[in-house]
């Protein structure tokens, strides 16, 4: 797509405690089957951002700017074309409500509103009498390389135009120009990065194949990604085994990931958009749980390697591995600080499953947690100094949040199923984790102050989701 400026848990086979050394051993009864090279999934398109701002859209003191989106005007007449606009109509209104950043005015109201024939056909009288204080207006119509989509934001109070943009590309995926939209006009209007363009990588036993060349009844666990709705869910691992724990890097190009696929769990690092893969750990022990760390150099994972459960450090190619930790106990579930000058992780060290933290060199070790049973850290995007864990508040576990400023935890599930492996979004204002709740694991998501759960998967079990930061 070429843009234009127009101005301005956890899964249960990873769980620290007694349990794991049994379940470990259960999982490595899987055998091996290449894995399958994918046609990958198309990148978010880049995109310049606005050189200036002309006219910020806002509401009445104290309250979010009212905003509406009606659905895109078609100006060819095919049906590929028709949809797009409809869809991308839909799909900006969702991205823009999910940031909760404008009171989004409900679609339905629109009927009232006679329908725009071009873009620059603005009722400002009849949209401010629904009381918006601002409207897209947009188009699509055919191009050489697939759709042309023109979008213009106006202040309706001041009927002038408060953002603009001109969007090429394929027609193939409307959403994409959708999700561009959105993070682009967060970005100018509220100065917010959105999460639209970003994905979810998770694991899932939807296929409901069982493991290759074994006799016990498992059904194989692949990789997935999707759109961070949970639109477009797609699997990226074929290889009939257990794939699970999945991580992004931070360009979003890679995912490093478990795999049983050589029967023993080891590290696999797929490429997914050029269909290559990388196995650092050169297959030295067990290796579980790999985590990239900020800049995308190193890698923390899990290992038995030298007979105990610990934490490692080693470059992304594998090169100038070192212990992090040193204990008879379960170190698992390792997290990087976003500066990358700690690492939080699970150790039973202590009796019972908590929460500790220590500096890349080992040094500094110290407990944050001192719950009955603490799991699955994951430290939260600057500037929030925060860490996501799932808790044990009863018969099944539940979401909290650690603020490291103060020592407060606060919690955001309640107890409806069992609540796990939670993952920051890249702006820090939500959380996705995996829920009972609706019956079987899927994949939720959560606003960070607990409201707006939205479901995102409902095939088969889902597991351990990872949110990209691009």
């Amino acid at each position: 797509m070429t843009v234009f400026d127009q101005g301005p848990a956890r899964t249960r086979g990873t769980r620290v405690g007694p349990g794991v050394r049994a379940v470990i051993a259960a999982m490595a009864v899987a055998a091996v089957v290449g894995l399958e090279a994918q046609d990958p999934p198309a990148q978010p398109p880049a995109s310049q951002q606005p050189t200036s701002v002309e006219l910020r859209i806002t509401g009445d003191p104290g309250t979010p700017p009212r905003l509406a989106i009606p659905d895109l005007i078609a100006l060819s007449p095919d049906k590929e074309v028709q949809e797009a606009a409809k869809v991308i109509g839909q799909v900006l209104w969702d991205d823009m409500d999910y940031e909760r950043e404008f009171y989004m005015i409900p679609r339905d109201t629109y009927r009232s509103i006679q329908a725009a024939t071009s873009i620059s056909d603005v009722p400002f009288d009849r949209w401010r009498e629904l009381g918006a204080d601002g409207v897209v207006v947009g188009t699509v119509q055919r191009a050489p390389t697939g759709i042309r989509v023109e979008m213009r934001l106006y202040n309706v109070r001041a009927r002038q135009q408060s953002y603009g943009r001109e969007y090429t590309g394929a027609a193939a995926n409307p959403r994409i120009y959708a999700h561009t939209m959105a993070d682009e006009i967060h970005l100018s209007q509220r100065s917010l990065h959105g999460v639209a363009r970003t994905k979810l990588a998770f694991s899932s036993d939807r296929n409901r194949d069982p493991v290759a060349n074994t006799i016990e009844k498992r059904d194989v666990k692949e990789i997935y990604i999707s759109d961070y709705d949970g639109a477009n869910q797609r699997r990226i691992t074929i290889n009939r085994n257990l794939n699970i724990n999945p991580n992004w890097s931070p360009d979003g190009r890679s995912i490093a990931y478990t795999s049983y696929r050589k029967t023993l769990p080891d590290i696999i690092i797929s490429n997914i958009y050029v269909g290559t893969m990388e196995e650092p750990a050169k297959g030295l022990g067990q290796n579980f749980l790999p985590v990239f760390s900020p800049d995308g150099q190193r890698v923390a994972f899990m290992s038995t390697r030298d007979g105990n459960s610990e934490l490692y450090i080693m470059n992304r190619d594998g090169s100038n591995l070192r212990r992090l930790t040193s204990h008879p106990a379960i170190d698992s579930t390792p997290t990087w600080s976003p500066s990358g000058t700690q690492v939080a992780f699970t150790s039973d060290r202590s009796g019972s499953p908590q929460i500790y933290v220590v500096a890349p060199d080992g040094t500094g070790l110290r407990r944050l947690s001192y719950e009955s049973y603490a799991d699955r850290a994951t430290w939260s995007p600057a500037p929030y100094n925060e860490i996501a864990f799932a808790a044990r508040t009863g018969p099944g576990f539940d979401i909290k949040i650690l603020s490291l400023a103060d020592g407060v935890t606060r919690q955001i599930t309640f107890g409806e199923g069992t609540n796990e492996s939670p993952a920051w979004s890249p702006n820090g204002r939500h959380l996705a984790f995996v829920s009972t709740r609706a019956g079987r694991s899927q994949i939720f998501t959560v606003d960070r102050d607990g409201r707006n759960v939205r479901q995102l998967t409902r095939d088969g079990n889902n597991f351990t989701p990872n949110w990209s930061q691009h």
